[in-house]
């Protein structure tokens, strides 16, 4: 494979580059002092980072030079628009109430988006109050099919729940998948009798995230039309399996997906990580960028619908397999996310440590693994969901004038409702709570983005024990991270 001969050369170069861009970005900061030169210092820290991926080589070569090259003609290019911007300003000398003013508008203008978004929103994935009734004969043969690894009491809980269903033509698969310790075969095999069918997993490879190939191989050994894949903190009162293909059948829908319901024994625990994924999942217009929303949790595909998406060994590094799916799904309409409220029966007993360690796991690889797109992302999250409330509260500081001020009062005001209507509705805060919470959540999700980017670069991202970094980001097994 042919090399640059530049690129050879690459970790005694990368240091030098990281010196002159360090320099330069903090010499302009301290004689210009200002909003563009914290911009272009902001960038640079991020052109660094970039720089030290090629110091540390962690990923397969060829990978690491696409990405980095990639990633550092994005960081150059928003340096050269910054750098425009800022001499336009110099040279209109605009007016600073004018500029805030401008903000304050499309932050509004933003703001009621969100807020009429996620009414739709809210409404449509409703799970409706009475489903069509059918009868036994009528009804597909689903597999529930759920990976197991590591796994005590939930999943004893969650496969105890799942025999009480009252579903005519279920079968259910666990698989083991190379647990540490003898206790998780034990629970899978003591439910032999009521049922289960244990199937013995193998160590997934170097290109295959764990998860995905023990999806794989439960798709390959169920029986059913309808697969349902589901974690082990999910917990199915009897009748849900029933009513949820019910409304798969009577909406001629080929995948759904599934929020569960907050258990009412972790309802008290506050996740921060829970309700900024929910509000992601809930509030933005999705279907305008063709993203629709997926939880991993619970979610129900017929076998025909999985087969014609490519299956599982298309998706074998991706983090949410699923979503793929529903994406090549939703284009014939034959993909529903659902909420299950307190009608459908489904809930989830996952705790705040958990779905914190979920969002690691999730939040840089939906970001395409690319430091471009978490900047980009992480500005337009703190402009118009954060920076509202600073404007309102602060921004006699920064001569915003009061129109702006007063735009950007009624625009943190919508978010907040925003932020209400979610909350309310998937029980992750009170409402009391949910009022004054809002910008900590933002800062709370700006800080996980970074977090688990560092994570996934240069330390390690654990699930179950392994490290999934090495399918997931194409990093060389056996490497040392250095952090």
């Amino acid at each position: 494979m042919y090399v640059p001969y530049v690129w050879r050369y690459r970790k005694l170069l990368a240091p030098f580059t990281m010196a002159v861009v360090a320099f330069t970005a903090a010499a302009l900061a301290v004689a210009f002092p200002g909003f563009f030169t914290i911009l272009l210092l902001f960038v640079s820290v991020l052109r660094v980072f970039n720089l030290m991926r090629i110091m540390h080589g962690l990923m397969h070569d060829n990978y690491l030079r696409i990405a980095t090259r990639r990633t550092g003609l994005m960081l150059i290019g928003a340096q050269l628009l910054i750098a425009g911007l800022w001499a336009g300003w110099h040279f209109k000398h605009i007016p600073a109430t004018v500029l805030w003013t401008g903000i304050a508008g499309l932050q509004m203008a933003a703001a009621v988006v969100l807020v009429s978004s996620t009414i739709r929103r809210l409404r449509r994935t409703a799970w409706p109050t009475s489903v069509h009734h059918y009868s036994d004969a009528e009804l597909p043969t689903v597999t529930v099919a759920i990976p197991a690894r590591n796994e005590t009491d939930d999943l004893q809980l969650c496969l105890t729940s799942i025999i009480s269903s009252d579903y005519p033509k279920l079968e259910v698969i666990v698989l083991d998948d190379c647990s540490q310790t003898r206790r998780t075969p034990e629970i899978i095999r003591a439910f032999a009798h009521d049922g289960v069918r244990f199937i013995p997993g193998s160590e997934p490879l170097d290109t295959w995230l764990p998860k995905n190939q023990a999806y794989d191989r439960l798709a390959d050994e169920a029986s059913g039309d309808l697969l349902l894949f589901c974690g082990v903190d999910i917990r199915f009162e009897p009748g849900a399996i029933r009513t949820m293909i019910a409304m798969m059948l009577e909406r001629r829908k080929t995948m759904l997906s599934v929020l569960p319901d907050r258990d009412a024994s972790v309802r008290h625990m506050r996740s921060p990580a829970q309700a900024i994924r929910y509000f992601w999942e809930l509030v933005p217009p999705r279907r305008l960028f063709n993203k629709p929303s997926v939880l991993s949790s619970c979610w129900i595909i017929t076998k025909k619908a999985l087969a014609q998406a490519g299956g599982f060994e298309g998706v074998r590094r991706a983090i949410t397999p699923e979503a793929h799916f529903a994406r090549r799904i939703a284009v014939t309409d034959g993909y529903s996310f659902m909420r299950a409220g307190t009608i459908l029966g489904v809930s989830s007993i996952k705790g705040p440590a958990e779905q914190r360690e979920t969002a690691i796991r999730i939040r840089y690889p939906q970001l395409h693994r690319r430091p471009e797109s978490v900047m980009l992302i992480s500005w337009a999250e703190a402009g118009f969901l954060l920076l509202p409330f600073v404007l309102a509260i602060l921004g006699g500081l920064f001569s915003a004038g009061v129109i702006a001020r007063i735009l950007a009062a009624l625009a943190a005001s919508l978010l907040v409702i925003t932020y209400v209507l979610v909350a309310r509705t998937t029980h992750v805060s009170s409402i009391v709570a949910a009022v004054v919470s809002l910008p900590a959540i933002i800062v709370y999700d700006l800080g996980m983005m970074y977090y688990s980017m560092w994570r996934y670069e240069f330390s390690v991202v654990d699930w179950k024990g392994r490290n999934i970094c090495v399918p997931a980001m194409h990093v060389i097994p056996h490497l040392p991270k250095i952090g």
